[in-house]
């Protein structure tokens, strides 16, 4: 028979390795309001993106199937990838600044996981199971109980909800209310990722919950090497509190200003001890401080016993703003976002890819001339309807026949047509031939592009076309 574990492995587990359900206890103080006021603003930006357009397109609009995505009315192709990859280290730079300066500070106040469960899941699940204590009680009991029931109820609405607002970052709010008034049966695909994501997100606040900060997210795992003796932390001022002591008759006049209520740990939502120092779990969301912080009023303490701070500060050392990492970093993130504009805004406004045609490289004429097929893609980044004429800038003797020219694209469109260069077995050395594609609207486009068009090998001497 295996022992238990001579300590807890996680907060969320007991000794014997069964569910710990952690049910904190709310503290209304300063950060908690001020948190509170961010968790809505956040909620509403995320559910009133989809219904917004900027520059005639999506404000947000994730488009995986066509490979297109569109931030903030620009619109990024596969073929942007230096954009794309100044726009992800800019972003890693950012996180790596902001956790060196302000610690933990999105877990706590920006986290979409910190945001719902404890300013939307969490909430409901006072007022439907009576508070804390009405919780405790319906976790003591067997048996499916009616507010439980209920609050999974809620909770799965709360999720089909999000779950669509999340889909309608992919596919665009008017395609996501045309899905919803159509039968399942008729976008089988879109319903079953919809469905996917409702289960996720009610298996995530209904059952994981805190474990997703705990086990599943790799962010606080990375805080020791993001983390410096200076960044700010959510810390408890062990010289100042200890030696702990309870707040009796005997108290001694040596004992800290710590009365080991408990309180801190009792609001952790991620269940643990502030006063064990720095610790993986902790998601700095300041519960403990304004749990402190009213205690030490009632038994006439100042405030700050557990504060925002730092290591250094805890142990009574100077504290440092300029460290290697602060100058580093806004130095690295000024030149990626820097260059990132900088090809953002510099970028034509049409891309033009030439691709070779679906199947053989190269057929013949009855006439024995050489046809190869060129697929000519075009992206319209402007903001209007342009006309594509396409021309052979440099022939040497091929010629074009183009079905579709000029090629009309819509404003933010891509579109590709295909043009077969036909041209003699006498033009192709050693099986090749160079040349030029010119396209242009006539007014504000105009480019030429090379290509090398395929055909025959055959002996230049033999045919009289040696160089």
């Amino acid at each position: 028979m295996a022992g238990k574990a001579p300590e807890r492995v996680l907060s969320t587990l007991n000794a014997d390795g069964s569910r710990r359900w952690l049910r904190p206890k709310l503290s209304e103080g300063a950060f908690w309001h001020k948190r509170r006021v961010m968790a809505y603003a956040l909620m509403f930006v995320f559910f009133i993106i989809p219904y917004l357009e900027l520059n005639g397109k999506p404000l947000i609009l994730l488009d995986i199937p066509r490979r297109q995505f569109t931030v903030f009315g620009t619109t990024f192709l596969p073929t942007d990838t230096l954009l794309f990859m100044l726009l992800f280290v800019s972003i890693l730079i950012g996180i790596f600044l902001l956790t060196a300066l302000l610690g933990r500070v999105w877990c706590g106040w920006g986290c979409p996981q910190t945001i719902y469960m404890e300013f939307l899941f969490r909430p409901l699940e006072r007022l439907i199971e009576s508070g804390r204590s009405g919780t405790l009680a319906l976790d003591a009991q067997r048996g499916l109980k009616p507010r439980r029931l209920l609050k999974w109820a809620v909770y799965l609405g709360l999720s089909l909800f999000l779950a669509h607002t999340f889909l309608a970052y992919f596919v665009g709010i008017e395609q996501l209310v045309r899905w919803v008034q159509l039968s399942p049966f008729e976008h089988p695909t879109a319903f079953l990722i919809m469905a996917g994501t409702t289960a996720a997100i009610m298996f995530d606040f209904a059952y994981f919950r805190e474990q997703t900060c705990l086990v599943a997210c790799p962010y606080g795992r990375l805080q020791s090497v993001l983390l410096d003796r200076q960044s700010l932390i959510v810390g408890y001022d062990v010289r100042r509190g200890e030696p702990r002591a309870h707040l009796t008759e005997g108290r001694a006049a040596t004992a800290g200003d710590c009365i080991d209520c408990r309180a801190c740990v009792m609001t952790c939502p991620t269940g643990i001890d502030i006063r064990d120092g720095l610790q993986m779990e902790c998601i700095h969301c300041t519960q403990c401080a304004d749990a402190c912080d009213e205690i030490m009023d009632r038994v006439g303490k100042p405030r700050g016993l557990v504060r925002y701070t730092s290591r250094d500060e805890i142990e009574g050392n100077p504290k440092k703003f300029l460290r290697p990492r602060v100058v580093l970093y806004p130095a690295a993130l000024t030149a990626s976002v820097g260059l990132f504009l900088f090809f953002l805004t510099t970028q034509a406004d049409t891309d033009v890819t030439l691709l070779r045609g679906i199947g053989a490289p190269y057929t013949f004429e009855a006439d024995g001339r050489v046809i190869n097929q060129v697929r000519i893609r075009v992206n319209n980044r402007a903001g209007t309807e342009r006309q594509y004429r396409i021309d052979l800038a440099r022939a040497d003797g091929a010629e074009m026949i183009a079905p579709e020219n000029p090629l009309a694209v819509a404003a933010g469109e891509l579109k590709t047509t295909s043009v077969f260069v036909v041209g003699p077995r006498s033009l192709f050395h050693n099986g090749e031939r160079a040349i030029e594609f010119r396209l242009s609207d006539g007014a504000d486009f105009s480019a030429t592009f090379s290509y090398t068009i395929v055909g025959p090998v055959e002996d230049d001497n033999a045919r009289g076309g040696g160089d």
